[in-house]
């Protein structure tokens, strides 16, 4: 029971504990604050001791900031050179050497060089000494005094940019430029003069100054796909280094900063020019006197004639080029130079050029055709003459290989041998002209008339549209186009209902290949153009087997039937103009929609060549068909091609060749004699001598009355020519 008298106390709250914490806390404050601020006027107080009035302070800012901004900038530039270190660490140089390849025609004369030419054999202390002083005297005076980076001339090469100066003269070191060349590319980047600059201190720290500048002598490019002074003087002047003079020491020291504007072979002006800047150098530089440097002054230097470079098979040789590089990637063949020889032939290569350019520069214009290019091989595939453009030295673009156009009707030799070898066809069997449908594409023939009943071989010789739509439905346009490739087509096409018409894109070495397959009996004939490939010491790389098995593509009869037929177009169809008297002929004309391409493509017993014409920038001819201007430029090739040669048959074509008759001398009847071209003899010459015959003619009759036997002494002399 609860006690009535008892009653329960309230305890009393402590209030002082929270109010001692608040006390506590704001004396603490207070005291940090006090505190904080003794030692802030004791700063102040140390701090003042270093204050600077008047002129001093405004030295002090500067180098203040100078060092603020000097610790950012060091930062900067260790990220920059972070690439640098890893090149280091990379331990490798750029690639100095590609390959070199001296190339020979098909009888072993040199026809040109492809690659670069560098040779490192030759001793710094074997180099004339006035080149190594005219290098140094223009590029680096400083060279055995800096470090790697010369800032004297960094610095006068700021000032001479500053002043808009646009010379060859710039800031860096020899080192610097070694660097370059050995480690990085030659973009010209803030970036890279960073890295370019850590590498030529490394080089410096690890190389000698004689290693660096025979490095320098070695790696540095030359122009002309030269690197190293010691391969330069034997392509500028057909001389060992050591044997130059002080002129041609004076014109390679000033190629180094810009090779392809002071190359001599490009602009002899310009290298004699530099040539004389540099003379100038070597005085200024006390490395010799104007006394000594007067006579190259006065016979500068005169490199050898490298036109033959010019007049050399330049697309034949860029094409070579890479498939050399190819079989040398192939083989896994050491070193880095090679002889090749090739299947060109120099005078056969004249002749197409003189085709092809002659026509373009003759007709062109009336059809509106800048464009042309050519491929001559032998039956068995062997590149006799290759034309990949009208001028080699404006456009390097190799029409003949890398560029694919539409064939027009020359495509139809895939359409109709398909048609014999899967039908059992023959020439002469009828069929009818008239329209055809695939789905809603009607294609009509080339004078939008029909011919009614025609045989297989009239229908190809008129190329008439209808018929080969119509052979490519019996077959199918997939086996054609898988024959084509078989045949020689290398580049993919989509088989479109309109392909039995030529609409795929093929190129000219390609299109000869594939007509290469009739003259060689059915047999896939590839173009090549390389048969032997060595080192310059004479070791063995490659060589082509001649008797190497080859795949039977067509059978014999086909070849027989469409030998007939194409034999029957330039007889009496569409390619008549390149009918060559006393020569089987044959071929297929080709013409693309809206007259952009112009082929002709045929063999004869001894060559195949296909010919195509157009524009680079697809632009429509002016009517222009295969029959014209292609044909005309295939048998002028042909005709001159087959001047002094033995007339070889064709396969399936019933031509004889005519013999030579050789009448009995007598001597009341003397045999007249036979003009004959010799076969080297140019085109371009040939039409020299006739000017010239007819000139004389001219200049006879224009003469005053002489004597009949003296008129008739200088007859005899112009027909003589």
């Amino acid at each position: 029971m609860q006690d009535p008298f008892y009653s329960k106390q309230k305890r009393q709250k402590r209030a002082g504990g929270m109010l001692a914490a608040d006390a506590w806390l704001d004396s603490s404050l207070y005291e940090f604050w006090q505190t904080l601020g003794r030692w802030y006027t004791r700063y102040q107080d140390f701090m003042s001791r270093f204050h600077v009035t008047g002129i001093k302070r405004f030295f002090v800012e500067i180098l203040s900031d100078a060092f603020t901004f000097g610790a950012i900038g060091a930062v900067i530039v260790t990220a920059f050179a972070l690439p640098a270190f890893n090149i280091i660490d990379r331990g490798a140089f750029n690639k100095a050497e590609d390959y070199s390849v001296v190339f020979l025609d098909r009888f072993g004369n040199e026809i040109g060089r492809r690659g670069i030419r560098s040779d490192d054999s030759v001793a710094l202390d074997q180099m004339p000494d006035f080149l190594i002083k005219a290098t140094l005297a223009t590029e680096d005076r400083r060279f055995y005094d800096h470090f790697g980076i010369d800032i004297v001339g960094t610095l006068r090469a700021l000032a001479s940019n500053a002043q808009g100066d646009n010379s060859t003269q710039g800031g860096s070191s020899l080192t610097q430029q070694l660097a370059k060349n050995l480690f990085l590319s030659s973009e010209r980047t803030f970036e890279r003069k960073i890295i370019e600059a850590f590498l030529a201190v490394w080089l410096e720290w690890h190389y000698s100054k004689d290693e660096i500048l025979k490095l320098y002598f070695d790696r540095a490019y030359m122009g002309g796909g030269n690197f190293g002074v010691t391969a330069a003087a034997e392509f500028y002047f057909g001389k060992r280094v050591q044997d130059i003079n002080l002129a041609e020491a004076a014109m390679l020291a000033g190629m180094f900063k810009a090779p392809t504007r002071y190359a001599p072979h490009v602009d002899l002006a310009a290298a004699r020019g530099r040539a004389n800047l540099v003379l100038t150098n070597l005085v200024a530089a006390g490395f010799l006197t104007e006394g000594q440097v007067t006579a190259a002054r006065r016979h500068p230097a005169a490199p050898i004639d490298r036109t033959a470079d010019v007049n050399s098979p330049n697309y034949f040789l860029d094409w070579a080029f890479e498939e050399a590089k190819l079989k040398i990637e192939e083989t896994n063949a050491p070193g880095n130079n090679f002889l090749v020889r090739t299947t060109i032939d120099t005078t056969l290569q004249k002749y197409a050029e003189e085709a092809v350019t002659s026509v373009v520069r003759e007709q062109g214009e009336q059809y509106k055709v800048s464009q042309a290019a050519m491929v001559v091989t032998d039956t068995q595939g062997a590149i006799r003459a290759m034309v990949g453009g009208m001028d080699y030295g404006k456009s390097q673009f190799n029409r003949a290989i890398v560029s694919t156009r539409q064939p027009g009707s020359a495509y139809k030799i895939f359409v109709y041998s398909e048609a014999f070898e899967q039908l059992g066809l023959k020439p002469s069997d009828p069929i009818t002209d008239r329209p055809v449908c695939i789905g809603d594409w009607c294609p009509q023939n080339y004078g939008r008339s029909y011919k009614g009943s025609v045989s297989l071989q009239s229908a190809f010789a008129q190329s008439l549209n209808t018929v080969p739509v119509t052979l490519s439905i019996k077959t199918g346009r997939e086996p054609i186009a898988a024959l084509s490739h078989r045949m020689g087509l290398r580049a993919d096409y989509p088989v479109t209902r309109s392909l039995a018409l030529g609409v795929a894109s093929v190129s000219v070495i390609d299109m000869t290949s594939s007509y290469a397959v009739f003259a060689n009996d059915g047999y896939k004939t590839p173009a090549f153009g390389i048969t032997r490939m060595t080192t310059l010491s004479g070791d063995l790389v490659w060589e082509a087997d001649p008797d190497a098995a080859r795949e039977r593509v067509l059978s014999e009869q086909t070849v027989a039937y469409m030998n007939q037929m194409m034999y029957a177009v330039t007889q009496n169809g569409t390619g008549t103009r390149a009918r060559i008297e006393g020569v089987p002929t044959l071929g297929k004309s080709g013409t693309t929609s809206s007259y952009r391409d112009a082929w002709f493509c045929g063999f004869t017993g001894n060559y195949v060549a296909a010919v195509w014409f157009g524009n680079d920038d697809y632009r429509p001819t002016n009517n222009l068909t295969g029959g014209s201007l292609p044909a005309i430029a295939w048998q002028k090739f042909m005709a001159y091609a087959h001047t002094n040669i033995e007339i070889k048959p064709v396969f399936g074509v019933d031509f004889v060749p005519q013999q030579t008759v050789v009448a009995d001398a007598s001597a009341e009847a003397p045999a007249e004699d036979v003009v004959e071209r010799p076969p080297s003899l140019t085109p371009a010459a040939a039409r020299k001598l006739l000017d010239l015959a007819g000139r004389l003619d001219t200049a006879i009759r224009d003469l005053e009355p002489i004597s009949d036997q003296a008129r008739a002494a200088l007859s005899g002399s112009s027909a003589g020519l």
